[in-house]
């Protein structure tokens, strides 16, 4: 008996040294999984081929639990895609810039329906470059509103301060995904308001000037065909436009 008492100490306290296992990533397969829900609509389903959330989510690193930030909501789509891969412990904040609203005053319609279907997510306000979020935010991600920020009618400034403004409401450590329309190579924010398209190295040059580094890209929405030089809402192109897809870390 004490020589199997002394073998199972001996088994426990290897087994008490041991390194912990890493929790396995979660795989495309893993957010699919959490998309499936028939209550998610039918229009939304409908999208998914085109706007691939799965390998979205998967390449943002979105895990249950987490409180994450919708910077530019839109509709809601990518919202509801937030609201299904963080659970219900996690929490999603929706920002519909101010400004957005007062143009059209669909967005705050859109804002609040949104929101209502969703008990783990919340309506955010404020200026498009002062997101009000509630709390530190695991990861923020933006998807084809960074341009936005360069839109004529805003003042100059406006794209550093939003970029500030994401750095900041991020915990340390957290990550920013950017995706946007891609314009030509050099051309910066110049085609921000005409054709809703920004340079790539224009976003990696403001927000490292903000204070984020660049971790990784990917190419879920590469398109190598597209000029880039319609206007994204152009019928021939919408739909069909190169977009680059970052992300950024805030250090810590």
């Amino acid at each position: 008996m004490p020589a199997i008492r002394t073998a199972l100490v001996l088994s426990l306290a290897l087994a008490a040294c041991a390194p912990a296992q890493p929790p396995r990533a979660l795989t495309p397969a893993d957010y699919a999984a959490m998309l499936a829900d028939p209550a998610r609509p039918a229009a939304d389903r409908a999208r998914d081929e085109a706007r691939k959330p799965a390998e979205l989510l998967a390449f943002a690193q979105i895990e249950p639990g987490e409180a994450v930030g919708d910077f530019v909501m839109g509709g809601g789509y990518f919202t509801r895609v937030l609201s299904a891969a963080v659970g219900p412990q996690g929490r999603v904040e929706a920002f519909q810039p101010a400004e957005f609203i007062a143009y059209r005053a669909a967005y705050g319609d859109e804002q609040r329906s949104t929101v209502a279907a969703l008990p783990n997510a919340v309506a955010i306000a404020g200026p498009f470059a002062a997101p009000a979020f509630t709390r530190p935010l695991d990861t923020i991600v933006t998807i084809q509103n960074f341009h936005d920020l360069y839109l004529k009618p805003f003042p100059a400034g406006t794209g550093a301060k939003g970029s500030a403004a994401l750095f900041a409401a991020l915990k340390r450590g957290g990550t920013l995904v950017v995706v946007d329309h891609s314009a030509m190579a050099g051309s910066g924010t110049r085609d921000a308001d005409t054709l809703h398209r920004i340079d790539k190295a224009a976003v990696i040059e403001a927000l490292t000037a903000a204070g984020f580094k660049l971790e990784t890209e990917a190419p879920l929405y590469a398109r190598p065909d597209d000029p880039r030089s319609a206007n994204v809402f152009d019928p021939a192109i919408r739909g069909k436009t190169d977009q680059f897809t970052l992300r950024f870390r805030k250090p810590g």
